[in-house]
């Protein structure tokens, strides 16, 4: 299962049924789950911590050194969740201390090729990053998201739950659940209707979060004043409730 071409470092914790490729380098200080697959040229570097049955192609570079000025390389860590598949060239890069020290990946992602995360982003599970698309530091991506090809997010900006990112889409604010941008700087088009669809939303849900939308983005109000109707709306649809929860964290504004 192990190439002999394969340089895996002393330090490195290999779970069950794990295949690495030729010329993979796997450092000190990671720890890869069972039934992982590493295709060839991969590189790990740690302190990294991969969950079980991920699928990582050639060339992809995980865990490595920040691109941060500020990083003295501390000894910050990469945590990534199960069953992610990571692409060919994707780069995905330890936290700093100028956070929590941690980037974390939840599970079931598709991270395609040439896609970038960068330090101390936070990933949710079943998302997709789409050719190219990246993150900046400090990004947090909730659960569902797909962010389309070439896309980009600022640092420290967060995109909701169900959310889509357009094509080419420049996000420098925040992005609630279930929005979809296109553009740069990204403004926000519709509901993510389709994507809700798929997965199983109820057809009230989606029509309530549609009312939801045309409150916060084409009634002209203000940002509290579109909040106290979002409220209402929450009571009687409680899916409605997780863009309010959103739009309460929000630090760099919305999208709007």
């Amino acid at each position: 299962m192990i190439h002999p071409t394969a340089v895996i470092e002393p330090g490195a914790k290999l779970g069950n049924n794990v295949s690495v490729g030729p010329y993979s380098y796997i450092g000190n200080d990671v720890v890869i789950g069972d039934d992982c697959k590493i295709e060839s040229h991969v590189v790990i570097k740690g302190p990294s911590e991969i969950g079980s049955g991920n699928h990582i192609f050639q060339f992809a570079s995980v865990g490595e050194a920040c691109q941060d000025k500020k990083y003295k390389d501390e000894p910050t860590k990469l945590i990534i969740g199960d069953n992610n598949v990571i692409r060919e060239c994707a780069t995905i890069h330890r936290g700093t201390i100028q956070d929590n020290g941690v980037t974390i990946i939840g599970s079931n992602n598709l991270f395609m090729a040439y896609t970038h995360v960068a330090h101390d982003a936070v990933i949710g599970n079943n998302v997709i990053f789409a050719n190219n698309a990246s993150v900046a530091g400090h990004v947090h991506i909730g659960d569902w998201v797909i962010l389309a090809g070439n896309s980009g997010v600022h640092q420290f900006c967060k995109v909701g739950s169900h959310a889509f990112v357009g094509m080419y889409s420049g996000v420098n604010q925040d992005v609630p659940p279930f929005v979809t941008t296109t553009g740069t700087p990204a403004r926000p088009v519709a509901i993510n209707t389709e994507g809700l669809k798929r997965r199983g939303f109820e057809s009230e849900e989606i029509m309530a979060t549609r009312r939801a939308y045309k409150i916060l983005f084409r009634k002209g109000l203000k940002l509290d004043e579109a909040l106290v109707l979002l409220q209402e709306e929450a009571q009687k649809f409680p899916v409605v409730q997780q863009m309010v929860d959103f739009i309460a964290t929000s630090e760099r504004g919305l999208v709007r």
